[in-house]
């Protein structure tokens, strides 16, 4: 099952087969960067991304060969908590941090589709 910070993993289009390229390369959550290549944009150690690998915050995903892989929604999760990390968070308060503030952003995403969805019922019913 994904995580919630790999939403679209293991998806499959409807015949079967990976999305084309520019597909995956559009989305945020499609596994792109080895670990070397994340911690590097984040600017941080390969042990500090196997941290957070170990706090749940995020779950990267495993080539076939078990290396981690991971997407830019997950490095933007990784660059805010070293952000929190840098001004003197605990590193464990920080990732529960970025998870609430994650989770706030689901429920605001939620809320709006719902909105929308009870906008267009009430036009239908009138």
């Amino acid at each position: 099952m994904p995580s919630e910070s790999q939403p679209n993993a293991g998806a499959r289009q409807p015949d079967g087969g990976r999305p084309p390229v520019a597909d995956r390369l559009d989305d945020n959550h499609f596994p792109a960067y080895t670990m070397g290549r994340a911690a590097e944009l984040v600017g941080v150690t390969p042990a500090f991304l196997r941290a957070l690998d170990g706090t749940g915050l995020i779950t990267p995903t495993r080539s076939d060969g078990g290396h981690r892989r991971y997407s830019r929604h997950q490095l933007k999760l990784a660059a805010r908590v070293r952000e929190l990390v840098d001004q003197g968070t605990p590193a464990d308060a920080a990732c529960r941090i970025v998870g609430l503030e994650e989770r706030l952003e689901q429920v605001e995403r939620d809320y709006e589709e719902l909105r929308r969805q009870g906008g267009s019922a009430a036009h239908q019913h009138q």
